[in-house]
């Protein structure tokens, strides 16, 4: 392995081919990191690397990923405070001249990898099946193969008690949406193949939970749609070899 860039929210490891990024843990730091763990980041996920200024002393080592590459990032759709993002590395000031060495080292591995275009599938791996996460009207559940949804009485719609507890086998979807529990109305709804209707509402489509205060949290909910949205595409994928 190469060498080691520690910061205040996670280690970088420099290897061959990839950065090797292990979090921190601590009440400090975002739980969605924690939850990651370690991800191994091939250069070729990756479309550069830039170095800012951070807040309160500190300056920020920032690998830019590439569109397509990584589930998570592409699940996230955005919507990720700076400080659970998994390709910042936050570092104290006076270690500027450092971080800026490993920015250009990284750079150059990188533009040997970059091609300027979007990945044509996941160089990242998803976070670590089976997973589940309570949502304000379900529990929801993957195994690696089927999402399941179990509905609760408190919380789901009367539609969605009519419709059952769901059971979506991954070859039959064609994608995830996630919007943050952190904005108004988050959710998390499943594309299934054969559903030609608008979405509509969340609240009213069996193929969706909604997110409530303290339920379907980002560091639960969004390494679950990773997950899923990884296994659909692998199931896709397969179906066309």
């Amino acid at each position: 392995m190469g060498d080691v860039l520690a910061g205040s929210n996670a280690v970088w490891e420099f290897d061959t081919d990839a950065v090797v990024i292990r979090y921190e843990r601590g009440v400090r730091n975002s739980k969605l990191l924690q939850a990651l763990g370690e991800r191994r980041i091939p250069h070729a996920a990756l479309t550069g690397v830039e170095l800012v200024p951070g807040k309160r002393g500190t300056v920020v080592l920032r690998a830019l990923p590439r569109p397509g590459a990584d589930p998570l990032m592409e699940a996230a759709g955005g919507q990720l405070k700076d400080s659970a993002d998994p390709y910042r590395l936050v570092l104290p000031a006076d270690r500027e001249t450092l971080a800026e060495y490993y920015t250009d080292e990284l750079r150059v591995a990188v533009s040997d990898s970059d091609t300027g275009e979007p990945a044509e599938r996941f160089l990242v791996a998803a976070p670590a099946g089976p997973q589940s996460f309570k949502a304000y009207d379900a529990r929801a559940a993957f195994d690696g193969r089927t999402v399941s949804f179990r509905w609760f009485w408190t919380g789901a719609s009367t539609a969605k008690w009519k419709a059952g507890d769901q059971h979506f086998p991954v070859a039959d979807l064609t994608g995830v949406d996630w919007r943050s529990p952190e904005l108004l109305h988050g959710y998390l709804r499943l594309r299934p193949a054969d559903d030609t209707e608008r979405p509509g509402d969340p609240d009213q489509n069996p193929a969706a939970v909604v997110f409530g205060l303290g339920y379907g949290q980002v560091h639960e909910s969004l390494p679950f749609a990773a997950s899923v949205l990884a296994a659909v595409q692998a199931a896709t994928r397969a179906r066309r070899r």
